[in-house]
């Protein structure tokens, strides 16, 4: 099974992220992508979120209304195996745009509309490991679109 890019996602700052067709990525996170709160999002260690199309859909199959963007990830992947992806994983994004993942992130109240109970603490990496989106830095920059392949390097 291949490993892809499900969506893209952008936001002039907050909750949802929504996509667009295709976005360079820089060193300090994909151009046009803005965070409210620079303490806990953005920056070189934090410069892109990744969550899992699968994750969502289990989710969603719990009852949850989240949806690709909705929990502030840049990018939606579809990727077979991701609760093995860990800290110092590096990944290829498209043909060019290179990824490492630097940390979990820890879930906050600001995509408590994502779920029906309130619970924002079901894609906590300590409460559900494998759940959790996933904060990455950038060692090579380059355009990416919907539909790239994703290859673990």
């Amino acid at each position: 099974m291949e490993n892809y890019i499900h969506q893209v996602n952008i936001s002039k700052g907050g909750v949802p992220k929504l996509p667009v067709g295709s976005v360079y990525v820089a060193k300090g996170g994909l151009v046009g992508d803005k965070q409210k709160n620079k303490k806990y999002h953005g920056g070189p260690e934090r410069a892109v979120c990744l969550l899992s199309m699968e994750i969502i859909e289990q989710l969603q199959q719990e009852g949850h209304p989240v949806k690709p963007g909705s929990t502030g990830e840049n990018i939606t992947m579809c990727y077979s195996d991701y609760a093995s992806l860990t800290v110092g994983d590096r990944l290829q994004l498209g043909e060019h745009v290179v990824v490492e993942i630097t940390s979990y992130t820890t879930p906050c109240k600001t995509i408590i509309q994502s779920f029906a109970d309130g619970y924002f603490s079901r894609i906590s990496q300590k409460i559900y490991p494998g759940n959790s989106r996933l904060y990455a830095k950038v060692i090579q920059e380059g355009w990416i679109q919907k539909a790239d392949l994703i290859h673990k390097i």
